[in-house]
């Protein structure tokens, strides 16, 4: 049975940097001046050492205000409320990762094969979605959005030129999806913490399947 083939994705370049592209839509606010902007990232690294400490459930627009040094009012005037101090924080670690495969050092980043790339690109963000799960799931409110998000396309479109650069076969965004599909947060939440798999196994289950599917390091 035949069946529509949607077009390729216009997938990055490996050298090609584009951090910062957030879980919410696009078209929102303009970008920050260059003060506001360090302000911003000063009140993220403040709820971010404080998510550390207490969890995302006792993260309070109070708690980041005093560990930031400023008034509950600034906190509020930047992210709204909770969900968009949550939201923000998620962007921000999210770009973290964004920058490690897009322009960080090979295996995952610019320099190494595609295959290896590819290889590298799970473990990553099994952990990152490891660490950030409570904080991830505090910001989700309706599961159908995470896959409309510019976050979620841009793994989608890495992972798709990396299997076409791996010369993988078969339908590469379709393969993209299948593998994103396996280091889903809840997912990953599901077999380490309630099934107890360690997560070394998830991520040798990760290089098995890229194998099978043609991408050897």
């Amino acid at each position: 049975m035949t069946g529509h083939v949607p077009p390729p994705l216009r997938t990055p370049d490996p050298g090609e940097v584009r951090t910062s592209l957030p879980l919410a839509p696009t078209g929102g606010p303009p970008q920050l001046r260059a003060d506001a902007a360090r302000n911003r990232t000063r009140l993220l690294d403040a709820a971010s050492r404080l998510l550390t400490g207490c969890g995302a459930a006792n993260l309070t627009m109070e708690s980041v205000a005093a560990a930031a040094g400023v008034g509950k009012g600034t906190v509020f005037r930047r992210f709204g409320d909770r969900a968009g101090l949550l939201l923000a924080l998620l962007d921000h670690r999210e770009e973290q990762l964004q920058a490690a495969f897009l322009s960080g050092p090979p295996p995952l980043g610019p320099g190494a094969p595609a295959a290896e790339r590819l290889h590298a690109f799970g473990p990553a963000v099994l952990r990152h979605e490891r660490d950030q799960h409570p904080l991830i799931l505090a910001s989700r409110t309706n599961p159908l959005r995470n896959y409309t998000v510019p976050a979620h396309h841009l793994r989608l479109s890495h992972i798709t030129m990396l299997l076409r650069r791996a010369e993988v076969a078969g339908n590469p965004e379709l393969l993209a999806h299948a593998l994103l599909g396996s280091i889903d947060t809840a997912l990953v939440h599901h077999l380490t913490q309630e099934c107890g798999i360690p997560l070394e196994r998830l991520e040798e289950g990760w290089h098995h399947l890229v194998t099978r599917l043609g991408a050897t390091r």
